[in-house]
């Protein structure tokens, strides 16, 4: 149960514990203060008394469990635990028109090629209780992201170039899926305009280059570890970004750098990079989530 747990929050041991100690702290705390509470209004303890009680505590948990977290570090964690459960319990009006539990946050990878990197978005998602991999997009047929997608039970959409450019831009798929945010994961076409307007903030891409150098059109894959390695860099890296309407543009969330040694080549640099890259994606992208 406790490796469970550890996965699905994403927490090592001492934090399990510690955050375990907050749950129970912060439920005799808020129990203790409901029962005080409760007497000061005289109600007799019955019915109405146990009814009234549970209605407070109920109110009294979240003030008490981040009352607790802050000595014991866990603040963080308990601000977006609270927050996901008033999330569930709002509602909202789906796209068939009935109400119904908010969703998780419901994200679409565009990839297209092998996926590593989708792949690890899905595997640091895959016991959240908050995020959904709910839709991978590729452009190639036959690309291997559309094989971790049929292996990981994900609905997979392949886009044409001409409606993804010049038609609806897929949108209406988009919005069937109920898609909240967008990854690209080595995706290689341009994005619509339209497409980013309708997800203002909500879009990002990782470029394997310390933007604003190595980036623009043609600067993918070997292309950019080549341009690197011929201009004798000392120093390479990712770089993770909002998208504009521009290639490799938005503005910078977060970089990571690693060196370029003098035997390097495009290959070994690559290496380096898919593991910045492997390292880093999902945890940002988790935190963008978040804000």
């Amino acid at each position: 149960m406790f490796e469970k747990l550890k996965q699905r929050w994403k927490v090592n041991g001492i934090n399990l514990l510690l955050i375990i100690t907050t749950f129970a702290l912060g439920g005799s705390l808020c129990g203790y203060a409901g029962r005080k509470i409760m007497a000061l209004t005289n109600i007799d303890k019955g019915t109405l008394w146990v009814v009234l009680y549970i209605i407070l505590v109920t109110l009294l948990w979240p003030m008490a469990v981040l009352l607790v977290s802050y000595p014991l570090g866990q603040f963080g964690f308990f601000k977006r635990y609270i927050g996901r459960v008033f999330k569930r319990l709002g509602t909202d009006r789906g796209h068939d028109g009935f109400n119904r539990l908010t969703p998780d946050i419901r994200i679409a990878i565009f990839a297209s090629g092998a996926g590593s990197n989708a792949q690890q978005i899905i595997n640091h998602f895959s016991s959240s209780s908050s995020v959904k991999i709910a839709l991978i997009v590729c452009n190639k047929p036959g690309a291997g992201i559309l094989n971790i997608a049929s292996q990981q039970g994900i609905p997979s959409l392949l886009i044409e170039r001409e409606r993804f450019f010049n038609g609806d831009n897929y949108l209406p798929e988009l919005k069937a899926h109920q898609i909240d945010f967008i990854v690209l994961a080595g995706f290689l076409w341009k994005i619509p305009e339209a497409l980013i307007k309708a997800y203002p903030k909500k879009m990002v891409n990782i470029h394997p280059a310390l933007l604003p150098k190595y980036g623009g059109k043609g600067m993918f894959g070997h292309y950019v570890h080549e341009a690197v390695i011929n201009n004798k860099e000392q120093e390479s890296g990712i770089t993770i970004h909002y998208v504009d309407e521009l290639y490799d543009h938005g503005a910078v969330i977060f970089q990571a750098v690693c060196a370029v040694e003098d035997n390097d080549t495009a290959t070994t640099l690559a290496q380096k990079i898919q593991v910045l890259e492997h390292t880093h994606f999902a945890k940002v992208i988790e935190d963008v989530l978040q804000k």
